[in-house]
C-alpha cells in the first residue's frame, strides 16, 4: 500500500464524507482561507483569547526522562492548541469551536455519577476541585486524522476521581457523556449532524484506572478554554484524541461495554479501543506517520507514529493477548 504523508491527505479522507461535503459548502459560503485551516494555525482575522481563563494552583510537571507524565518535546503554542480543535458540538471546521464556544455557560457545573457505585449522585465541580490535588502533565495528543500536538494539561488522576465513588465489582466499564445544550452548542442544532447527541465515550475499567488516564480542568496553567472541553474533560494519551471526551456531565459505571458515538457512526473506522497503532491503518489513510503541529506546507513536521503514542511501557499490559487489529 502506498503510504502518504498525513500532510498530503485531503480533507475528504480524514472525515466522514457527509461531514466533508458540509465543510466544503460552509467554507465556500463564508470564504474561509483553506491554507489556515490546513496548517493548524488560527485563520486570518481570528485570534484565540486568553482573557477569560483563570490561573490554577497546581504542582508543575516533574522534568525527568523516566516520568511518563512529562515529555520534553516542544509543546504547541496556546494559540494553536486553542484554535485548531475537533469539537463537533460547536461545528465541524477546525476553527469553529474557538469561534462558537463562547456561547457555552460553564458555571455552575456538575458531574452526575450513576451505575455500579456505592456513592452515586450529582457532584458540583466546585466540590470536586476542593477534594482533588491538581498537577500538570505534559502529554502527546495524537488525533485519528494523523496530526498531533504536545499540550501541558492541568488536572487530576482519573483513578483517584473514580475511587471517590467506590465502584462495585460489577463496574467493568465507565461511560462518559458530554453536555447536551443545543441553545449554546451550535453543532447540536444542526439538521445535518451525523452524531446522535449527546456525545458519549467509554473506557474499560482497567484502562480508566491506569495512572496515565487524566481528568483535565486546565491547560497552559489556566482553566480550560470552552473550545478545549471546559470545564472538565478526559485525557487518555495512548488513544486517539476522540476518546478524550470534552465537557463531561455524566459518568456511568456499567457491567457491559457502552455504545460510543463514533463507534456507532462508523465502526470500521473508529473502534471502541482506538489505541494509537501505526501498524493498523485507518480504512482511508495510513497511521504510520503524523503531522506534529505547528507545521506548514513547506515544513510539514512529519514524524513516525509510536505504538500507543509512545506510552507502551505504561499500557501495553492492558492489551496482552488481545488482537489489536480486531480490537482497534
Amino acid at each position: 500500500m502506498l503510504i502518504r504523508s498525513p500532510s498530503d491527505i485531503p480533507s475528504s479522507e480524514i472525515t466522514p464524507e457527509s461531514v466533508y461535503l458540509k465543510r466544503r459548502q460552509f467554507m465556500h459560503g463564508v470564504g474561509v482561507g483553506a491554507a489556515a485551516l490546513g496548517l493548524g494555525l488560527p485563520a486570518a482575522g481570528f485570534a484565540a483569547s486568553d482573557d477569560l481563563r483563570k490561573a490554577l494552583n497546581f504542582s508543575p510537571a516533574i522534568q525527568a526522562a523516566d516520568n511518563p507524565f512529562y515529555t520534553d518535546e516542544k509543546a504547541a503554542s496556546f494559540a494553536d492548541a486553542s484554535s485548531y480543535n475537533n469539537f463537533y458540538e460547536f461545528g465541524t471546521d477546525k476553527t469553529d469551536p474557538a469561534r462558537n464556544a463562547h456561547a457555552l455557560t460553564t458555571d455552575p457545573w456538575s458531574v452526575e455519577v450513576e451505575g455500579h457505585v456505592a456513592k452515586p449522585g450529582k457532584y458540583p465541580l466546585e466540590d470536586i476541585m476542593k477534594l482533588m490535588t491538581l498537577e500538570e502533565r505534559i502529554y502527546r495528543l495524537r488525533c485519528v486524522e494523523a496530526w498531533s500536538m504536545v499540550i501541558p494539561w492541568v488536572g487530576f488522576s482519573l483513578a483517584d476521581f473514580i475511587k471517590m465513588f467506590e465502584p462495585t465489582s460489577d463496574a467493568k466499564y465507565v461511560e462518559f457523556t458530554t453536555l447536551y445544550r443545543p441553545g449554546e452548542m451550535k453543532g447540536q442544532r444542526s439538521a445535518f449532524s451525523t452524531i446522535d447527541w449527546p456525545y458519549t465515550e467509554g473506557l474499560r475499567m482497567d484502562e480508566a484506572m491506569n495512572p496515565l488516564a487524566f481528568m483535565s480542568v486546565g491547560m497552559y496553567g489556566k482553566t480550560l478554554p470552552n473550545q478545549n472541553g471546559a470545564p472538565i474533560r478526559l485525557v487518555v494519551p495512548w488513544k486517539y484524541g476522540f476518546k478524550s471526551i470534552k465537557s463531561i456531565v455524566k459518568m456511568r459505571f456499567t457491567s457491559v461495554k457502552p455504545k460510543t458515538s463514533w463507534e456507532g457512526i462508523a465502526p470500521r473506522e473508529y473502534g471502541f479501543y482506538a489505541n494509537v497503532n501505526p501498524e493498523v491503518s485507518h480504512p482511508r489513510w495510513s497511521q504510520a506517520y503524523e503531522r506534529r503541529l505547528p507545521s506548514s506546507l513547506l515544513r510539514p513536521n512529519r514524524i513516525k507514529t509510536e505504538m500507543f503514542n509512545g506510552y507502551g511501557e505504561q499500557v501495553a499490559g492492558l492489551y496482552k493477548d488481545m488482537n489489536l487489529r480486531r480490537f482497534y
